[in-house]
């Protein structure tokens, strides 16, 4: 058996791929217009890891999904856990988890899907301004 993909409904196309790839880093792999079932599929990975990927997909026709907690969350592990959460803040992504653990934060995406961040390898010394940053929302 073979891990293939996650799959996310989102409702923005264009706001989902601003955060999943501007923002959060990742490469569209391939995409998939669909016009008699009036849907597109959009394959992302990072680029160091093309075999774990997302697959966005957007129903032509508006749908309310909800929050889905039941989904849990997708992780990605990265270099720096600061230096990542600082880029997506910078760039308007509301850190709803900080890093003040040096390891792990949580992010949403547009649609509210709740994105893991894991600092690669052993945690980071806990540093200001993260250590005393709270949460915002849940995640």
């Amino acid at each position: 058996m073979k891990y293939l993909h996650t799959m996310v409904r989102v409702t923005d196309l264009d706001a989902s791929l601003d955060f999943y790839c501007n923002k959060l880093g990742l490469i569209e792999l391939r995409r998939y217009d669909h016009a008699p079932g009036r849907f597109t599929l959009v394959f992302l990975a990072a680029s160091c890891n093309e075999s774990a990927q997302i697959e966005l997909t957007y129903n032509w026709d508006p749908e309310n999904y909800g929050e889905g907690r039941n989904f849990g969350h997708l992780a990605y592990e990265v270099e720096d856990i600061y230096a990542t959460c600082q880029q997506l803040m910078d760039a308007g992504v509301t850190i709803n988890r900080p890093p003040r653990d040096g390891r792990m934060a949580f992010v949403r995406s547009p649609d509210n899907i709740s994105i893991e961040l894991l600092q690669a390898g052993k945690a980071k010394p806990p540093l200001a301004p993260w250590v005393d940053m709270p949460n915002h929302g849940h995640w």
